[in-house]
């Protein structure tokens, strides 16, 4: 449940950890406090507590294939121990072995947010169970629960246990949330059962990199074990879904992050028709405007004046991303995203988290000083504007998109699907690396995403036969068993 993080402090690491929530109902209103009288939380626990459930996941045990050298075995059977070239200067050949890995438990939060139930938690909670157990916080009852969905980026996942009249939590606009407001964070943590902390919303639209975005910053206290738990407001609505904290320790330090209702539900609605978060690429690498101008700085660099100090300055385009259609060059400043100003790079992700491949949004820019503004239409990671939908070929761990002009042009290509991404599955373990140019597979051209999954419904003895080139221009070859040995 840990990650580790460098990009909040310079030169410092810290622990990650993850949590979660949501639904739709109405509910009393909480009791009013008196101008300048503390806040009476009460009503919030109240509300919150039941809607909130122990996961527990299982991971079994399992025989995998390593790879590892013997250090002694070129010392012995050649007298000057791969000298001259044998064994890698006496490192030893690569062998395999079978290995056991031990069974692994896990614990996190859910939150149920539909009678039915539904429950939200984060991916890094569900990801590579074996099994999951749901526990309700009213009487204690277990339940099995099955995935409908998960999303890494998000850190989102959607879980479903055969239930009914389960006590769904309401789910309110993050977008309404306001800076220095009292909230409740509710969870699991530390293995001590339906937790309640206190704290206020600290900051909001924090970008995270290239992880979950435009997140809610709390005090309020969350630790292990509160990951995929609810950040309620005082009338106990979700608000947020505990995700990660900040700490040298592993432990609460004041810093903890939740994810908006507002991308949780689009994340939701997508689990639910699609099988998949229908991530959506404005097609560009960039940084606060104010970061940029700070760093020129730092290193005694000439600073352009942009005419303003706030926005999203474009470091890159990507080559037939959206921004690219739409003509954004390197240098433009975005100032505002379907009228919305972006202050900072949390406020465009936040914007574009809600939004599908083939929407739409109008996007204004400075270049030169000079305003402009322009109509995108974003597209998926593969590069175009189809919905992806969860099938076969997620097997393989891979995102792909079809090979650009410039990279047919370089390397004498008419077609290819470039791996963009390798994140596990059957690709990696057959040792596909980032960057590869999949040309064929079964003897079958690959020119469109369409045409991978088919080749992954074809497979004959559920094996790929992979040819390809590597960025280089060299030309390479792997097999990918879709089933295990």
């Amino acid at each position: 449940m840990k990650k580790i993080v460098k990009n909040f402090m310079p030169a410092i690491y810290f622990v990650v950890i993850a949590f979660s929530a949501a639904s739709c109902n109405k509910t009393q209103a909480a009791p009013a406090a008196a101008p300048g009288q503390p806040v009476d939380l009460t009503f919030a626990a109240e509300k919150a507590l039941p809607s909130v459930v122990y996961i527990k996941s299982v991971i079994n045990s399992k025989v995998q294939t390593v790879e590892y050298s013997d250090p002694f075995e070129d010392f012995f059977s050649d007298p000057f121990g791969g000298f001259f070239g044998r064994g890698q200067g006496g490192n030893g050949p690569s062998r395999k072995r079978q290995v056991q890995t031990p069974k692994r438990a896990a614990a996190g939060s859910g939150v149920i947010i539909s009678a039915d139930g539904y429950i939200v938690t984060n991916n890094h909670v569900v990801d590579g169970a074996d099994e999951l157990t749901v526990t309700l916080n009213e009487n204690s009852k277990e339940y099995s629960a099955r995935v409908i969905g998960a999303d890494k980026t998000t850190d989102l996942a959607l879980i479903k246990i055969d239930a009914k009249n389960l006590p769904a939590i309401v789910i309110a606009n993050s977008d309404d949330v306001k800076v220095g407001e009292w909230v409740l964070a509710v969870g699991n943590p530390l293995g001590l059962n339906n937790t309640v902390t206190a704290g206020i919303v600290s900051a909001k639209a924090r970008s995270m990199g290239q992880g979950v975005s435009s997140m809610i910053q709390t005090d309020a206290a969350i630790n292990q074990g509160n990951s995929g738990g609810a950040l309620v407001n005082t009338r106990g609505e979700l608000i947020g879904i505990n995700a990660m904290i900040y700490s040298q320790t592993g432990s609460n330090i004041g810093y903890g992050f939740a994810i908006p209702t507002a991308i949780m539900n689009k994340a939701v609605e997508d689990f639910k028709k699609y099988g998949s978060y229908q991530r959506a690429m404005i097609g560009i690498q960039g940084s606060d405007l104010k970061a940029y101008i700070d760093n020129q700085k730092d290193q005694d660099k000439e600073v352009e004046d942009f005419g303003t100090m706030e926005g999203i300055y474009v470091a890159k385009v990507i080559e037939d991303g959206a921004a690219a259609d739409g003509g954004l060059k390197e240098g433009d400043v975005i100032t505002s995203v379907d009228g919305q100003k972006v202050k900072q790079f949390g406020d465009l992700q936040a914007i574009i988290a809600k939004k599908r491949p083939g929407d739409k949004v109008k996007v204004t820019y400075l270049r030169n000083k000079k305003e402009n503004t322009v109509t995108l239409t974003l597209k998926n990671e593969q590069g175009n504007t189809k919905v992806v939908k969860n099938a076969d070929v997620d097997i393989l761990g891979i995102d792909v998109r079809p090979i650009t002009d410039s990279q047919k042009k370089q390397l004498e290509i008419s077609y290819g699907l470039e791996v963009l991404k390798v994140s596990g599955g059957k690709m990696k373990d057959a040792g596909v690396p980032k960057g590869f140019i999949i040309q064929t597979i079964n003897d079958t051209p690959m020119r469109s995403f369409d045409d991978l999954q088919q080749a992954v419904k074809d497979a004959k003895d559920q094996m790929l036969v992979i040819k390809g080139l590597f960025p280089t221009g060299k030309r390479g070859g792997f097999v990918v068993y879709l089933q295990n040995e």
